[in-house]
C-alpha cells in the first residue's frame, strides 16, 4: 500500500513538472534575406530518376554456367557472367527487340527463358 502511494506521488510530481513547461512552439525567423541561388534552382531541369528494375533472375545455361540478368524499365539490361566479374550493360532499341552490347553480347527473351550470346560461348539457351 505504501509503494502505491509513493508511485502515485511520483507520477503526480512528474506531471506537475511537465505542466510547468512552456508548450508553445519556438519560431526562428531569419529575416527577409533572399536566396542567392533561387533563380538557378527555379531554372534547373527536373531531376531524372534512375531506371527501375522490372525483374532480376539468375539463369543456368546449357553449358552449366550461371548468369545474373536484371531487366530495367528503360529497355536496358545488366549481365553478370561471373560473380566477381564486371557488369555488362545491354540496350534494346525498342521493347521486344534483343538487348545488345559491344563485344558481341546479346540477350533475347526474358522472364524464365533467355537466349544469351556471349563472346567465346556462342548462343546459349538459359533458364531461370
Amino acid at each position: 500500500m505504501k509503494i502505491k502511494h509513493i508511485l502515485s506521488a511520483a507520477a503526480l510530481g512528474a506531471s506537475l513538472l511537465l505542466a510547468a513547461c512552456d508548450s508553445k512552439p519556438e519560431t526562428v525567423v531569419a529575416g527577409d534575406i533572399p536566396d542567392p541561388d533561387a533563380a538557378k534552382l527555379n531554372a534547373a531541369a527536373p531531376v531524372e530518376l534512375p531506371p527501375s528494375i522490372v525483374s532480376s533472375h539468375t539463369y543456368r545455361c546449357k553449358d552449366n554456367s550461371l548468369v545474373d540478368v536484371s531487366f530495367f524499365d528503360n529497355n536496358t539490361a545488366t549481365l553478370k557472367t561471373d560473380k566477381a566479374g564486371a557488369t555488362t550493360t545491354l540496350t534494346a532499341p525498342e521493347a521486344g527487340k534483343p538487348y545488345v552490347a559491344e563485344g558481341g553480347y546479346s540477350i533475347t527473351g526474358g522472364g524464365s527463358n533467355i537466349e544469351l550470346t556471349a563472346p567465346g560461348k556462342g548462343t546459349l539457351s538459359c533458364k531461370a
